[in-house]
């Protein structure tokens, strides 16, 4: 019997969405700070966020400090449902009888619990970079996924960025870039059935 394939994906702009503008006007209403100003902050920090360097009770700290007015509560819940479902989340049942399925992703866990709960019970392994103290395209962060299944197996990566897919490609991976309309949901099953050929 041929061992299935893996099939590793990233959460946001591939399973659920990435944050929008939205959410930043949101916070950034009736505030001393501007919109573009506390976008362009929040990226400043992302990678100490993404990485668990900064810590989300420090990052929220760090956003009192910039916008007063903050509700910690109100906020930390607009983030989270700003995360919504995207069409590949419906395939994971499916996906999961005919590959094993890891997810990784760059971001803060703690915002990601809703979404982890739908999506744990048809991976096989998930790695939050805030958890793991690293991030993509680091190939370090890969390689911990990598540890969760053999070598030789078939890996297929999807990821919505294509810096992030660059680094598995020396790790012999296939990859495939999750483009906006959804389309690259039709290619997964035909790659991964090239391993069960």
């Amino acid at each position: 019997m041929t061992a299935k394939p893996q099939l590793v994906l990233d959460l946001a702009g591939v399973l659920v969405s990435n944050f929008s503008s939205a959410v930043w006007l949101k916070l950034s209403e009736g505030s001393e700070i501007s919109f573009q100003d506390i976008r362009e902050q929040f990226d400043e920090i992302r990678k100490d966020l993404w990485t668990g360097k900064i810590k989300e009770e420090e990052f929220w700290g760090w956003m009192s400090q910039r916008m007063k007015q903050i509700n910690k509560e109100q906020a930390r819940e607009l983030l989270m449902q700003s995360l919504e479902p995207l069409p590949g989340l419906n395939y994971l049942a499916e996906w999961s009888e005919i590959a094993d399925i890891h997810i990784v992703s760059n971001h803060c866990k703690e915002w990601l619990e809703p979404i982890l709960e739908r999506v744990e019970p048809y991976t096989r392994s998930i790695t939050i970079s805030n958890q793991v103290g690293l991030s993509k395209p680091d190939i370090r962060i890969f390689q911990h996924v990598g540890k969760q299944f053999e070598s030789g197996q078939t890996v297929v990566y999807i990821d919505d960025q294509e810096k992030n897919l660059i680094p598995v490609i020396e790790l012999g991976w296939k990859t495939l870039l999750a483009d906006k309309e959804h389309k690259w949901i039709e290619q997964v099953e035909p790659m991964l059935g090239e391993s069960l050929l």
